[in-house]
């Protein structure tokens, strides 16, 4: 299998992961590992893969919602602030090793984290608010709507990159 050709399918298989991952976690509110996974791929694939497998794995989801799909405006942020998550996992694994102590290492998981959150949530607040007005109450409220999200991230990505960096280093090894 040629190198473009894998790495399509992986990220195929990404988007497809991003969808059953959103399906399970919509029984937990503002708690979702998509944003870890999308990270994932651009610390593994590089920024531009993360990005597509996030926005194509959002897509779906905002398509394909069990609750019905979203709005074209809000869809499209949805795609690109879940998307920004994978360039921000690219420019982490270019930072990661600069840092030798591992707890600096960690602290910029969290922030990493937080930067991905925000990324997702600003968009979206902002074009449901525009849709949907009173732009400034309804803007403050879909915020404060990301509070647990940002919360639950800071906690998983910490908790969970440690298997990333393992298949990293795998794949990595079998080059």
């Amino acid at each position: 299998m040629t190198a473009r050709l894998r790495l399509i399918t992986r990220i195929a298989l990404t988007a497809a992961l991003i969808y059953v991952l959103s399906l399970a976690a919509m029984w937990l509110p503002n708690v979702n590992p998509i944003f870890f996974v999308v990270f994932a791929a651009g610390y593994m694939w590089g920024g531009s893969a993360g990005f597509i497998a996030g926005a194509i794995g959002m897509g779906l989801w905002s398509g394909l919602n069990p609750y019905g799909p979203a709005l074209l405006p809000i869809m499209l942020a949805q795609m690109v602030g879940a998307g920004a998550s994978g360039p921000i996992g690219a420019l982490y694994n270019r930072i990661e090793p600069i840092l030798t102590h591992w707890l600096a290492r960690g602290l910029l998981l969290v922030v990493s984290a937080l930067i991905c959150t925000i990324a997702f949530q600003v968009p979206v607040s902002v074009a449901d608010a525009w849709m949907f007005q009173p732009f400034w109450e309804r803007l403050v409220t879909g915020l404060a709507w990301g509070l647990p999200i940002l919360i639950s991230n800071a906690i998983i990505f910490p908790l969970l990159f440690r298997v990333v960096r393992f298949l990293y280093e795998r794949e990595r090894a079998r080059q």
